[in-house]
């Protein structure tokens, strides 16, 4: 067929509602997309190596917090939606979305393994029609140097006998206003017919389709989105230190500053950075710069202001039990909240299992409250969460609070705790009976 035809095609498929899709990976970022497509119409096929997902979503179960059981079920119900292991499946599928993680190594250096799986099996079954778009977050040039070459390498060409694009997710766990439907996608395709498919495709399942001259361009944005939380975050964390220093609440200044009605964004200070994208995004791009002998400054020094909020909260800790006239190690230390946000059980990168560490190593005896963070791994230990009630409160030399979730009792830990160290602000206009030391 010729360029033209393999296009068209595609487009009937699309306008006849007989296009499937494959969605690969069923994470925080997969499964969304997979019900948000299938909900529209479409023939939706996830594929996971996780046998234990596939089997949750073939039986109408949701794993994920912002998609209950009862959505999967009807889709799946419906017909619409189902779950497999076997890759194979691609030889029948007319496009595939890819959302497979993206971590660091150690070193802070990506970690682009998953990425390469999921082509590697994607050759295989890659056939003349498909479309193919990327929307797992990483470095500018991902698409052109993983994606791509794969695919001709089957003797495929793109543009002609397949199609390539980048999307970058934004998946905000746990936010009741923006989701995969209401929230714009950004889309960048190989040639302009690529992305002319793509956009076809998305416009099904999203309210609003932003074109971009490429999937390097793609893949740029969704960095810019996340360098810029990271860096305005690492600012503010940096204010919160500074106005340590000079006796200053910082909250009270935050909160004044935000008054303007111009010129000002406001951040919140935290014990650090947590989550899949934050933390992670931005030392991908300082990553592919360093190939080119650059240095992105920003991105280095707000990495390593957030990177040693753990710490800076552990000094918190130690403020608060000298008032008492204690040490850390033999204290017993109640932490709030472990997710790395409210309101969601993510516990990804969470700042609060790098805080539990570090006064694990001190001698801290240590317990934890989350509702919805069941156990949670420290040194290889498996901890579980506590109930609250006025007696356990009063029991612990300090309470520190990470996670400001919906829901919990904080007038409970005002009137009950003996030291508080609130690193959140969620005893704002409480009045504390015990000891406070605030970030």
């Amino acid at each position: 067929m010729s360029t033209q035809d393999w296009s068209r095609e595609l487009l009937d498929r699309l306008e006849r509602n007989e296009l499937r899709l494959g969605v690969i990976g069923l994470g925080y970022v997969g499964l969304p997309l997979a019900c948000e497509f299938a909900r529209a119409g479409i023939d939706v096929t996830g594929v996971d190596v996780s046998k234990e997902k596939v089997a949750l979503v073939n039986a109408g179960k949701s794993y994920i917090g912002d998609i209950d059981d009862a959505a999967v079920a009807e889709l799946v119900g419906a017909g619409n939606l189902r779950a497999t292991t076997d890759f194979s499946v691609i030889r029948e599928l007319d496009a595939l979305s890819i959302c497979v993680p993206t971590p660091l190594r150690k070193s802070k250096d990506p970690d682009i393994s998953f990425v390469v799986d999921a082509m590697a099996e994607v050759a295989k079954y890659a056939h003349p029609g498909l479309l193919v778009v990327l929307e797992s977050t990483t470095y500018p040039g991902t698409t052109a140097e993983l994606i791509i070459p794969r695919l001709e390498e089957q003797g495929l060409v793109v543009g002609e006998d397949v199609f390539v694009a980048y999307s970058p997710e934004r998946v905000d766990p746990g936010n009741l206003s923006h989701n995969t439907h209401n929230t714009p996608k950004v889309i960048g395709g190989h040639t302009q017919t690529c992305g002319d498919l793509a956009q076809a495709l998305y416009e099904r399942a999203v309210t609003k389709v932003v074109r971009v001259a490429s999937p390097a361009a793609a893949e740029m944005v969704k960095l810019l989105e996340n360098t810029f939380r990271a860096v305005n975050i690492g600012l503010v964390n940096e204010f919160a230190i500074m106005c340590d220093r000079l006796d200053l609440d910082v909250w009270d200044i935050i909160d004044a500053a935000a008054t303007k009605p111009f010129g000002f964004m406001k951040f919140t200070p935290g014990p650090g950075l947590g989550g899949h994208c934050i933390p992670i995004d931005p030392l991908y791009l300082s990553w592919k710069l360093r190939e080119r002998n650059y240095e992105a400054r920003f991105i280095a020094l707000a990495d390593s202001i957030n990177t040693d909020m753990p710490m800076f909260v552990v000094t918190k800790v130690m403020e608060a039990l000298n008032h008492v006239g204690r040490a850390i190690r033999g204290s017993r230390i109640l932490m709030v909240g472990v997710a790395y946000k409210p309101n969601v059980d993510d516990v990804r990168e969470s700042p609060a299992l790098t805080i539990l560490d570090l006064l694990n190593e001190r001698g801290g005896i240590l317990a934890y409250h989350d509702p919805y963070v069941a156990e949670a791994q420290i040194e290889g230990e498996t901890l579980t969460s506590v109930p609250l009630s006025a007696e356990s409160v009063a029991d612990y030399d300090v309470v520190l609070i990470i996670t400001n979730h919906k829901g919990i009792d904080w007038d409970l830990i005002a009137r009950e705790a003996r030291s508080i160290v609130d690193t959140r602000n969620a005893l704002a206009g409480r009045e504390v009976a015990g000891t406070l030391v605030k970030l």
